[in-house]
């Protein structure tokens, strides 16, 4: 009977976490269908609100490894219920925000708060699950849950956008992070990492925080400031600079936030730089597609929402099937194929224009979601089991700073991408056309149009730009070596596992 019940309460915890990751991405994927009314709203452009969603990531990225690090020394619960707080504050916060500025920091506030999620609940699962292949299945239905938030994020956000404009989606957090909150103070017991000094690297983290953020507004900024303009070179400056004192601080930490030694495993660092291209030719690509939208094709917040829920559904869908594929067919092979198939998705996405029906969009982001969630599981697993278990709060946190930084870099880089694109292509345009009947009514139309084409035309250097690179990183999927123990589903008896 009592192991029944501890059955039982493995899965009741493992539900609570999905609902707690379900909440935060949630939260990413309605923002993103407020984009174009905040733009309207605040009078900005997309380079602007791109900010909106890189600050997120970014805070959310550099935080990450500082949660991981803090819950395996002073508890996963505890960090996990500060994060929680945070959120339902952060929210209310944006609901209000009253111009671009004060929207940028709340939702930095809110990155910062979400961020304590995602390493303390795989360090949850990680110590809750004890069964190796019983603990791939929790992580791989942890996984879904990113797919799960992708199917209501459009339900919910669409008509709430619609119906009582964007603030609503940042309202809305709020008494569903009260009930999140609930269900980890009820069912989720205490744990912390073996053998930790009760020290916290601030120096480490402060140091990261600065390299990360100097880097990503350069490749935000580098095109209206210029590449090798004096801001830019100033942040590069910054970056290697603090990159270097970062490393150099880590080297002589006994508890740093990121463990360097966790880069000497070559299955670790090939997984991570999977993730990391891969994340940001996804998040480059994706993030463009509500703006393009309800902008060209004259979409509303709701019909543009519906776009997403086939891809949602296939994204959950394969996520599930690539977790069953786990010990069975080995994992680089999954990673590797499932990536090139999501660079052929965004390939087709370069071909949709101002008349393509919703077919044009929601066909290749379904073959995007297949390729990608058939991988989910297998990456996660990967670098979970290749570390020792005590370490696991903060090998998933590297894993999420990686994912959350190419986040941060794919949309910035996007961003770059179309606003180049789209003043060569005014320029081109405006070389190759002629306007015969020369009055004030048609040239005003005829520049118009000109601008038109220029943009739609941009956003398909942009779409083609993410498949170049999702291509090309897809053949580092092959690089990642699975020590033999690990395919047969002992990770914890891999060589790091015995340091």
């Amino acid at each position: 009977m009592g192991a029944q019940k501890a059955d039982r309460s493995r899965w009741i915890v493992l539900a609570t976490v999905v609902f707690g990751t379900f909440l935060g991405m949630l939260d990413q994927t309605v923002v993103n269908l407020a984009l174009p009314k905040i733009i309207g709203d605040f009078g900005i452009s997309v380079s602007d609100v791109s900010w909106v969603s890189t600050a997120y990531i970014l805070a959310n990225a550099i935080f990450v490894p500082i949660w991981g690090k803090l819950g395996d020394v002073a508890g996963r619960k505890r960090i996990y219920l500060i994060g929680f707080i945070g959120f339902i504050i952060a929210s209310g916060l944006c609901a209000i925000a009253w111009n671009l500025t004060s929207m940028i920091i709340f939702r930095v506030i809110q990155g910062f708060a979400v961020s304590a999620d995602y390493p303390t609940a795989m360090a949850i699962l990680a110590v809750t699950f004890l069964d190796d292949k019983e603990r791939a299945q929790a992580l791989g239905i942890w996984s879904a849950a990113f797919a799960v938030a992708s199917v209501f994020g459009p339900l919910i956000g669409g008509p709430l956008i619609d119906n009582f404009g964007w603030r609503s989606v940042f309202f809305i957090n709020i008494p569903l992070g009260i009930v999140g909150l609930f269900l980890a103070l009820t069912f989720i017991s205490e744990s912390v990492g073996e053998k930790r000094e009760a020290r916290f690297d601030w120096w480490g983290a402060s140091f990261l925080g600065v390299a990360l953020f100097a880097i990503t507004l350069v490749l935000d900024r580098g095109q209206s400031w210029g590449w090798t303009s004096a801001p830019s070179l100033i942040s590069y400056l910054i970056f290697g600079v603090f990159l270097s004192l970062f490393i150099r601080a880590e080297r002589r930490q006994s508890e740093p936030i990121i463990n360097l030694k966790f880069f000497r495993i070559p299955t670790f660092v090939f997984a991570l730089l999977n993730n990391f291209i891969v994340f940001m030719a996804m998040m480059g690509g994706v993030f463009l597609i509500p703006i393009f939208a309800e902008t060209f094709m004259g979409y509303s917040a709701t019909q543009t929402g519906y776009l997403f829920i086939p891809m949602a559904v296939v994204l959950m869908g394969s996520s599930i099937l690539g977790g069953r594929l786990m010990y069975k067919v080995e994992s680089r092979y999954v990673i590797f194929i499932g990536t090139l198939i999501a660079s052929i998705a965004l390939f087709l996405l370069s071909n949709i224009d101002a008349q393509s029906g919703a077919l044009a969009i929601i066909l290749p982001i379904c073959v995007l979601a297949f390729g990608l969630g058939s991988g989910m599981a297998q990456r996660t697993n990967i670098v979970a089991s290749s570390v020792p278990k005590r370490d696991v709060g903060e090998a998933s946190a590297v894993l999420a700073l990686v994912r959350n930084i190419s986040g941060a870099f794919g949309i910035a880089i996007s961003s770059t991408v179309l606003d180049g694109s789209i003043k060569q292509n005014i320029f081109n345009i405006s070389q190759n056309s002629v306007l015969n009947v020369i009055n004030p009514a048609n040239l005003k139309i005829f520049q118009e149009l000109i601008i038109l084409k220029a943009q739609v035309s941009g956003y398909d250097a942009a779409f083609i730009y993410s498949a170049v690179i999702i291509f090309l990183g897809s053949f580092t999927a092959l690089l990642i070596r699975i020590p033999g123990e690990l395919k047969r589903g002992r990770p914890e008896t891999t060589s790091m596992a015995q340091a």
